[in-house]
């Protein structure tokens, strides 16, 4: 009997009517394993997922292949992202034994939860080199069966290479007595800039080839390098990178928002899906660019993800959705693309100019079908042709309104609209910097209701530090995870940098004196992933490296360096350099991988502002901020003195605003407006 019909996952649900036996994880399906002493098969997948789709089709959905699956194994499905770290032990395995990984993730454990064989899709007849699912089930039915002393000895091995993983390997012999000039230097700075710059696509940017992600960490490395040290190689790459995403069909050039990412090394063919994340990490770095810039296609992609968050991804009480899938009606892509035929339909006399702008075609430019990007910037395009720039410009505007008009009518792609608690509060910070760089009032509203959304339906009690992970039609589960408690606590203070609320600081204090109280590793240095004392993991995992997301580890120590400052706790510093210091080979040598991280190394050099604004207008003042690119600064405000707070101790002035730049809590005069002492910074 399928049991997933109870659960809130949209991934779960879709495989709710299938004729497998599945089960949710958790103790009915793990208890009957050990009693049956059945291998358990682990199908992970989620909601977005275009292959996890296709293998529900042709194998899940067939009753032939269910009776298998149901007669030898217990079969657990898994969404991801409701259990990342389930995903990231099993994934570890499966990569182990077969050099690659992603989703469907197939992995088979023994009774105790070790994994002992597993891969990715698996098609129903053998095909891609790949064999059979139905062989893969029987031989493995059959080796449990007869080779179980094999079959255990490899689940042995690979939990001992889990475990191994899980330890991070650091620097030793770190003395923080060192000067911190000393432990990190411009040298290994410049290093970090080269070894991303050999990677760098440098005709349509990126870094490597195909298929091509954001990497908004490693571009937000390059603008900040350039900033600090005007090294206009870094700036060109960093720039050019957007520049192709924001042209390529990576971006939807009708109603905004960014695609996973892209098959190709042009940034034309995306992959369809839209992820919460990854949209809410493009707005942070594209408000660096901005702020760097101010070129006024960044400001207007900006608006445009945000009208499309706004639009498609927000719940009614303020929540952020998790995804929109790749598919609609079946068909990757389809609610995205565009024969020229329909177009002219639509456009009438304005389809010609417009196609030949976003390379529409009579063969299509993607599996006979059209991906609307653009090969030549406006002006430049304008110019070729004869346009006046800004009349083709409106003219353009006016046609992919019409254009999204019928788009709407369409069939949609799937929503998953279950609520994460770490991507949402990704994209507060989001929220908070399209604030800060565009003053957009409607941003900060965002911000602020998601973030009274998350502490309403995700905290475990009322007036405690911890969370959930998951929210859907009023429930949550699972508890947080690092991530979500990392990126909770740094959202917390971007809050308080757009609204002056001081009690967004405390908040984010408490959490960070639970996150230290609860995840803390061994030797108090990194913090581990999943919370002390869950149960149902055979290993407490470190998640260091920035991947799709950043890791929560890099932004907690990002998290402990701003709030030191703030309530003068030297020893979150001292944890803070340390484990910069212990992982500062890798993030040297490998900074593609540790984008978050460099970045922090970065900062330990460069050193940080620290802004202290005290007086009746502190709010406007603290807002003037966001005009300039200042990526390493601490922002603060108030009324009057706070006493707990040493920045903003001894700094009230009768009748008067000050704004006071500060370091190691030793201030310059104070001056009265942000443009003062942006020169000084």
């Amino acid at each position: 009997m399928n049991k997933l019909i109870s659960e809130t996952s949209p991934y779960l649900l879709q495989h709710a009517h299938n004729p497998v036996n599945w089960y949710p994880w958790g103790e009915e399906a793990l208890q009957k394993a050990l009693q049956e002493d059945k291998p358990i098969l682990v199908s992970i997948g989620y909601a977005a997922c275009h292959w996890c789709h296709v293998m529900e089709r042709e194998s899940f959905e067939k009753e032939a292949t269910a009776a298998i699956m149901n007669e030898h194994f217990i079969n657990i499905k898994i969404d991801r992202e409701e259990r990342p770290d389930l995903d990231h032990i099993y994934m570890d395995a499966v990569q182990a034994m077969t050099g690659a990984g992603g989703w469907p993730l197939n992995v088979f454990l023994t009774p105790q939860k070790k994994p002992f064989y597993g891969g990715t899709y698996f098609p129903p007849v053998q095909a891609y080199s790949r064999p059979s699912w139905t062989d893969v089930l029987l031989s493995l039915a059959d080796a449990f069966k007869n080779k179980r002393e094999e079959i255990e000895s490899q689940a042995d091995n690979l939990v001992q290479h889990i475990q191994q993983s899980a330890q991070i390997g650091v620097h030793p012999g770190l003395d923080l007595n060192i000067p911190i000039t000393e432990l990190f230097t411009k040298a290994q700075c410049d290093t970090i800039c080269e070894n991303i710059l050999k990677q760098a696509d440098t005709r349509w940017g990126g870094f490597g080839r195909a298929p091509k992600f954001p990497q908004t960490f490693t571009i937000a490395y390059l603008l900040r390098h350039h900033h600090i040290y005007h090294h206009p190689e870094a700036l060109q790459q960093a720039l050019l990178s957007l520049d192709k995403m924001l042209q390529g069909g990576l971006y939807d050039q009708l109603g905004g928002g960014f695609a996973r990412y892209s098959t190709d090394e042009k940034w034309l063919a995306p992959h369809f899906e839209k992820m919460l994340y990854d949209n809410a990490l493009l707005i942070d770095v594209l408000c660096d660019a901005y702020q760097l810039t101010h070129n006024e296609i960044y400001a207007q992609t900006i608006r445009d993800t945000m009208t499309f968050i706004t639009r498609e991804m927000t719940a009614p009480g303020g929540g952020f959705y998790a995804a929109l899938d790749a598919d609609s009606e079946g068909v990757e892509g389809k609610f995205y693309t565009w024969s020229k035929a329909e177009i002219h339909h639509i456009l009438g006399e304005q389809a010609k100019p417009f196609c030949e702008y976003y390379d529409v075609t009579d063969h299509g430019n993607w599996e006979e079908q059209n991906i609307l990007w653009v090969q030549k910037p406006l002006a430049a395009f304008s110019t070729e042709k004869g346009y006046d720039p800004e009349i083709f410009g409106a003219m353009l505007k006016g046609c992919r309104e019409k254009l999204l008009a019928v788009r709407a009518n369409r069939i949609r792609p799937g929503l998953d609209d279950k609520i994460l608690l770490g991507w949402n509060a990704l994209m507060v910070h989001a929220c908070c910097k399209a604030y800060a760089a565009l003053g957009v009032g409607e941003y900060r509203e965002m911000a602020i209701r998601n973030m009274d959304f998350c502490f309403a339906n995700f905290r475990q009690d009322a007036t405690g530090s911890a969370f959930y992970h998951t929210w859907k039609e009023d429930q949550a589960k699972y508890p947080a995870f690092l991530d979500d408690y990392a990126y909770l606590v740094r959202a917390l203070i971007a809050l308080q940098e757009i609204t002056g609320n001081i009690s967004y600081l405390e908040q984010a204090r408490e959490i960070t004196e639970f996150v230290i109280a609860r995840f803390s590793d061994e030797n108090d240095q990194f913090f581990c992933y999943t919370i002390e004392g869950q149960t149902d993991v055979i290993v407490r995992k470190k998640e260091i490296y920035d991947g799709a997301v950043p890791s929560g580890n890099a932004i907690m120590m990002q998290n402990l360096w701003y709030l030191s400052v703030v309530f003068d706790r030297k020893q979150w510093a001292d944890r803070c350099i340390g484990a910069v210091s212990g992982l500062s080979q890798s993030v040297v040598r490998y900074p593609t991988s540790f984008g978050v991280w460099a970045s922090q190394l970065l900062q330990l050099v460069k050193g940080t502002a620290e802004l202290a604004i005290v007086g009746k207008d502190f709010k406007e003042r603290m807002s003037e901020a966001g005009k300039w690119f200042i990526p390493y600064r601490i922002l603060l405000g108030a009324e009057k003195n706070i006493p707990a707070i040493p920045l903003l101790t001894e700094r009230e002035a009768k009748n008067d605003t000050l704004v006071y730049l500060c370091k190691d809590y030793h201030c310059i005069k104070p001056v009265h407006y942000m443009e003062e002492i942006i020169n000084l910074i």
